[in-house]
């Protein structure tokens, strides 16, 4: 413990803050091209595979962005959109794909929340 003379001196020290969101320069969307398109198996009580994608974006920063819904077309070097958010089984996952933008198609046949998902209005 510092005495009063000490902190008259020194003054305390201010604590560093982490950004959450370094890749993204405080953009609700970024654009990005995936190198890459792993799966990978979540924390301890849950075990199906998640689909993630690898990706760098314009700004040169690579991140792991989950992709939402059941299945996707997405490839390698393909161009998607992402938006915040994490994924809390995975670690080290903080953002999510865009579905029905760019390169990334929305589901097909999907009735609930299908904005979410970039589907189509059922005719």
């Amino acid at each position: 413990m510092p005495t009063l003379n000490q902190l008259i001196r020194h003054g305390r020290e201010e604590k560093w803050l982490t950004d959450r969101t370094r890749a993204s320069d405080q953009c609700p969307q970024k654009q990005g091209v995936r190198p890459r398109v792993p799966t990978r198996t979540p924390k301890k009580p849950n075990s199906a595979p998640r689909k993630i994608a690898k990706v760098r974006l314009s700004n040169r920063h690579d991140i792991f962005a989950h992709i939402p819904g059941e299945g996707h077309n997405s490839q390698e070097h393909s161009i998607v959109l992402i938006r915040g958010g994490i994924v809390k089984d995975s670690p080290g996952v903080k953002s999510h794909c865009i579905r029905g933008v760019k390169d990334l198609l929305g589901i097909p046949d999907r009735r609930k929340g299908r904005s979410k998902y970039g589907a189509e209005k059922p005719k």
